[in-house]
């Protein structure tokens, strides 16, 4: 009996839920106005944006005044990086940005780019395992600390990061710097109002949410100056200007609040899954590299590892043509020649490397899509792959 397509790609999207759809049809179909008119039409549109703000607050434990709906979590990232740095500037200050050697692109071509405009910038290092080296970052922050980006758990390995140890050094050795995390990828398993209860700075993205494309947020500390990336009408309090996409918003709300009410269950069962993909994988396909050591806390829907011997576009390309979807790594990456510099950062070396495979099973993923999965990934494997 087929399975259909057995799509194991939720990091880079996951699918829109049918609750969500639901809701922003609802809201599609009431909302005429711009939410920054006067008019009754305006004031519902108005109306649905600020409730969909306060759900998005509940959700990352925030005001709602500290929302910042924007078009996903690369503009929230780029926010962050620019708004911080922008205002440092501002108040004459000569400030430095330090980021974990792991952050999703949309925080390193940031931060690349600040630095090349002037600004202090330093790379921190991870270990092994894919976690920050918190010893590296205490003697690193300065009173010139700005900015100090950590992620919430990475998008390639789903390791989760020592956000809560990341705060603590930041608020005792440099408490005027600001913490950003990129919590995009942790946001649908982790209770962020907890884990990233420290950070001044927090970017969701919508669609990693079963939520549509195109819509994220931020979350700013009254305590972080920020200076906006997007000028226009001042809507956001000034943060970011431009029509707010109130059905958007809505959407964004809808994912927030189903990924709360099943945060537990559906993450105890996709961890189940994925469990059960990674020892079957282990038991059929000779010399497996698993990325990230055992023991070592990751998200319940990842599962990265590397195929000695065997070139990933190539893997994916028949996994595909099987009906069989998975990454190579980050989805910002896919089809690059590089290696993941993630993975260097690692200390993987570029033959194993080169052979990563990125499953991210979700809250669709069944029994019957891992069998499948156990089926074709072996397969194609062996019949791939160069050397052992």
């Amino acid at each position: 009996m087929s399975v259909g397509l057995v799509y194991l790609d939720h990091a880079a999207t996951s699918p829109l839920r049918p609750g969500v759809a639901t809701a922003m049809d609802e809201a599609r179909a009431g909302v005429l106005g711009n939410p920054s008119g006067s008019h009754p039409a305006a004031q519902r549109a108005r109306r649905l944006l600020e409730e969909a703000r306060d759900e998005v607050a509940a959700f990352l434990g925030r005001d709602p005044g500290d929302v910042v709906f924007c078009s996903g979590g690369t503009e929230a990232a780029n926010l962050a990086v620019f708004g911080t740095v922008g205002a440092a500037e501002g108040a004459g200050e000569a400030g430095e940005v330090l980021w974990s050697a792991v952050e999703h692109p949309a925080v390193r071509e940031a931060v690349h780019a600040v630095q090349a405009a002037g600004a202090g910038a330093r790379e921190l290092p991870v270990g092994e395992e894919g976690a920050l080296d918190v010893g590296a970052l205490s003697e690193a922050l300065t009173e010139r600390t700005t900015l100090v980006a950590v992620m919430t758990a990475n998008n390639e390995t789903g390791v989760v990061q020592p956000l809560g140890a990341v705060v603590a050094a930041v608020r005792r050795r440099a408490p005027q710097a600001a913490v950003f995390t990129d919590a995009v990828q942790a946001a649908p398993w982790l209770d962020l109002a907890e884990v990233a209860a420290g950070a001044d700075l927090v970017a969701l993205s919508a669609h990693k949410l079963g939520g549509p494309v195109g819509v994220g947020a931020l979350a700013v500390s009254p305590r972080v100056g920020l200076v906006a990336r997007q000028v226009g009408g001042g809507q956001e309090r000034e943060r970011r200007s431009g029509t707010q996409d109130v059905v958007g918003a809505v959407g964004l709300a809808a994912a927030v609040r189903l990924a709360a009410a099943e945060r537990a269950a559906v993450g105890a069962r996709v961890a189940r899954l994925r469990d059960e993909l990674r020892r079957g994988l282990l038991s059929a396909v000779r010399g497996l590299w698993v990325t990230v050591p055992d023991g070592v806390e990751v998200l319940p829907g990842h599962l990265h590892l590397c195929v000695p011997g065997a070139d990933r576009e190539e893997v994916l390309v028949a996994l595909g043509r099987e009906g069989v979807c998975v990454s190579g790594g980050s989805s910002c990456a896919s089809g690059a020649l590089e290696p993941s510099y993630v993975l260097a950062a690692m200390g993987v070396e570029r033959k194993v490397a080169d052979g990563s495979l990125r499953f991210t099973l979700g809250p669709a993923t069944t029994e019957a899509h891992v069998a499948r999965a156990l089926e074709v990934v072996p397969a194609v494997v062996e019949r791939l792959r160069r050397t052992v």
